[in-house]
């Protein structure tokens, strides 16, 4: 099959190309990007006034399958996924079973290949069943295909455990994704601060957090080890990443759409679809994130698009479920509060949303380069839409952003050659 993307804003940072051009697409790789190439009989789609990027890349999302489809399975979580302008994700190990060996870790990649609608690349387990006592078989994991390594959804509160991942994982080319959270001073519902205070919530301070990016950090240095710091949320984590950057410390750090668009006050009326974990912080926190975003300390933009039933949010706030979906509007999000007020460049953001988590992650995507899979998104940065979650792909509606008008409409996704959404 053949495509041809006809006269858009062509821009891949990955090799430092932003021009008006086209894109032909042959068996699934790009062939040729270039001016007035022929159509030759391809199916040609007319990108004027469009960017054409390569496929948006998520390091870091939840697909719930294994053992929790009511929430969101690799079918509706990809398809999701694709609406979103996303044609690579990593899913996170939380699932029931945990993804802790390598038959759970080809069971997703299997299924990704029979159900989904873009690439989907597991992250095993750091210890056996997220406990946080025994490492998972990390050797065996990454032979199956994970990515990486993560206890997401719960830190790795043994510094030796932690210590010994980072040791292991190096031997394997694995990358350790930190959820960071020291337990003892986590147990709240919120960010701890004046609404907090005004709702009667027990709040959590932004210590919790950069505590443990503290600790992980210092290990990763002392071994000379790689770690990347997940959801990034406090103007002090940011802090704490940027002067380990500048030691020479092998870090890298991803926040998420919510961190630079949301702030505590979200959660007035005890709204528990702006309950998450790290929670939303103030705005002194975004403006750092953006801050973080825009100097290069942040490396990524991921979604951590968290699925949950309508039972497991419409209830007291305490007993909430942590999360919110991301996937359908991470792009808008960033485009409206990150490149519409100046704060980064489209190609700045098309690099920490493809080019750089692609990097990151050791994976052969991110770029619209010849002979590269054939992943690409087409979207307009200048058209408006209102945000409608009862439309969205995914099977969960818990979004906070239920009827924001953002900018930055996906037209059309394709993985490895073929149209996956829009058109």
């Amino acid at each position: 099959m053949e495509i041809l993307i006809k006269g858009g804003r062509v821009i891949d940072p990955a090799s430092g190309l932003d021009t008006v051009c086209d894109v032909q697409i042959v068996d699934g790789v790009i062939a040729k990007v270039g001016d007035n190439l022929p159509a030759d009989g391809a199916t040609v789609i007319d990108a004027t006034g469009k960017i054409v990027a390569p496929g948006l890349v998520d390091m870091h999302c939840h697909l719930r399958e294994p053992g929790q489809e009511y929430k969101e399975d690799i079918k509706s979580g990809t398809l999701a996924a694709a609406r979103g302008g996303f044609t690579s994700v990593a899913c996170m190990p939380n699932t029931s079973p945990v993804l802790d060996n390598a038959a759970l870790i080809s069971f997703v990649k299997n299924r990704a290949k029979e159900v989904g609608s873009v690439n989907v690349w597991p992250i095993g387990a750091i210890s056996k069943g997220l406990a946080g006592e025994q490492l998972a078989e990390i050797g065996d994991m990454r032979a199956a295909g994970a990515v990486a390594i993560s206890d997401d959804g719960k830190p790795v509160s043994s510094p030796e455990l932690m210590r010994r991942a980072l040791e292991y994982s190096d031997m394997f080319d694995t990358l350790v994704i930190s959820h960071c959270e020291e337990l003892s001073l986590a147990n709240g519902y919120m960010n701890e601060g004046a609404v907090a205070t005004r709702l009667g919530l027990k709040g959590i301070p932004k210590a919790a957090e950069e505590v443990q990016i503290a600790r992980d950090i210092i290990l990763a240095g002392e071994l000379g080890k790689r770690i990347h710091i997940a959801h990034v949320s406090t103007s002090g984590g940011v802090d704490i990443i940027r002067q380990a950057k500048k030691a020479g410390i092998r870090v890298t750090a991803e926040t998420c759409p919510h961190y630079f668009s949301l702030t505590d006050e979200a959660v007035d009326g005890f709204n528990t679809n702006a309950k998450m974990n790290p929670p939303l912080r103030n705005s002194e926190d975004v403006a750092a994130v953006i801050g973080g975003l825009a100097d290069g300390t942040l490396d990524a933009i991921a979604t951590d698009h968290a699925p949950h039933h309508v039972d497991e949010k419409n209830v007291e706030f305490a007993a909430a479920a942590n999360g919110i979906i991301g996937l359908e509007t991470a792009l808008g999000l960033a485009i409206t509060y990150l490149v519409k007020p100046g704060h980064m460049s489209l190609s700045d953001l098309i690099s920490v949303m493809s080019a750089k988590p692609a990097a990151i992650l050791g994976i052969k995507r991110g770029t619209l380069q010849a002979g590269q899979a054939a992943d690409v998104v087409i979207f307009d940065a200048d058209e408006a839409y209102t945000v409608d979650v009862s439309s969205f792909a995914s099977k969960s509606k818990n979004s906070p952003y239920d009827g924001w008008e953002l900018y930055g409409k996906v037209c059309c996704t394709i993985v490895d050659g073929k149209i996956v959404a829009g058109k």
